[in-house]
């Protein structure tokens, strides 16, 4: 408590300092936002930006390699390759959206964001979070025609099929994203915007305002359980019917390698949903047993987390890729010479 309290009495003075402290019903979203970092650990900000630096520096390095392989080897230029290296420029965007900003806090004490700032990064993470998912559903379908339907693989994810799946998932994304933006914007902001995190995301700016802001609570879950919550279903229903397939195959050396093509994509599948999940259950039912600081812990390395490990795993247990690599990487050091 001590602690919480000299950080709001230093945010309160540098509000003082710069004359944005709010009049009385005036609109605060003219000074801006505040971001606090992780509450409770603000003496902990330096030791704590060196993990997570080391695995944003890993994400964006293992995610670009990754694309690179994948777009300059043409026998990477298949469907499951195409989602891979969408997924891994979504990571690196994610990633890109959130820590940079998070950092400048750690290091520089950098707490200030304008509120149309604010709002950008909150639509980049919320169409960047849903896109995620879109991409492993995607994949899963990837898999499913694969392993179910392998004498028609090529006939039904044509250019044209690929081209539409992508176009959807951008489409959709924005869709459910975009309407988000209004709904803080109508809303009416009369105190002083602190928030209490690292980065800006929707109920975290929607609770500052002095409206009601049930709307944006309600639109939230819809538009998650349309998304995230669905894909979900779908990548379930999607693997139930790939496991029955690869048990009904009749060589046991098929069935290892149709498990083990598969397992790539589940530990990719785990990594994105598990942590989210957790995530947003201790939000929600955590209450305060969970301090506020694990919440936010939680949130960040779930968005750096996962975009360093996809690389890591795809590279160690794909064989296409890392044979991709080496070629890749021979090419250079030819071309160097």
């Amino acid at each position: 408590m001590a602690q919480a309290r000299r950080a709001l009495q230093k945010i309160m003075a540098l509000l003082s300092a710069n004359s944005i402290v709010p009049a009385n019903n005036s609109d605060t979203r003219v000074t801006g936002c505040l971001l606090t970092g992780i509450p409770g650990l603000e003496h902990l900000h330096i030791w704590l930006s060196i993990p997570f630096c080391t695995m944003y520096i890993a994400s964006l390095a293992g995610n670009s390699i990754l694309i690179c392989v994948i777009l300059s080897q043409p026998s990477l230029h298949e469907p499951m390759y195409i989602f891979l290296s969408m997924l891994a420029s979504a990571d690196v965007s994610l990633s890109t959206s959130t820590m940079p900003k998070a950092l400048a806090n750690f290091w520089l004490g950098s707490s200030h964001i304008s509120f149309g700032g604010c709002l950008t990064q909150m639509f980049f993470i919320h169409f960047l979070f849903v896109a995620d998912s879109a991409i492993l559903l995607a994949m899963a379908f990837d898999r499913y025609v694969a392993i179910c339907s392998p004498l028609q693989y090529a006939t039904i994810l044509t250019s044209k099929v690929i081209g539409t799946i992508v176009t959807a998932t951008l489409t959709r994304s924005f869709i459910i994203v975009f309407p988000s933006i209004f709904l803080l914007k109508r809303l009416h902001y009369c105190r002083v915007n602190i928030i209490t995190h690292t980065f800006c995301e929707h109920m975290g700016i929607a609770r500052l305002s002095c409206s009601d802001i049930s709307i944006n609570a309600w639109y939230g879950l819809v538009g998650a359980l349309l998304s995230t919550g669905l894909d979900m279903i779908l990548i379930a229903v999607s693997y139930i019917h790939i496991l029955r397939a690869v048990f009904r195959l009749p060589s046991r050396e098929a069935r290892s390698k149709a498990l083990s093509t598969c397992g790539s994509h589940v530990c990719v599948i785990l990594l994105f949903y598990v942590p989210a999940l957790f995530s947003v259950f201790a939000y929600r039912f955590g209450g305060r047993r969970i301090p506020r600081y694990v919440h936010i812990l939680l949130a960040n390395l779930y968005v750096v987390v996962p975009p360093m490990l996809n690389p890591i795993i795809y590279g160690v247990r794909t064989k296409q890729i890392l044979e991709g690599a080496k070629h890749m990487f021979s090419n250079l050091a030819k071309e160097s010479k």
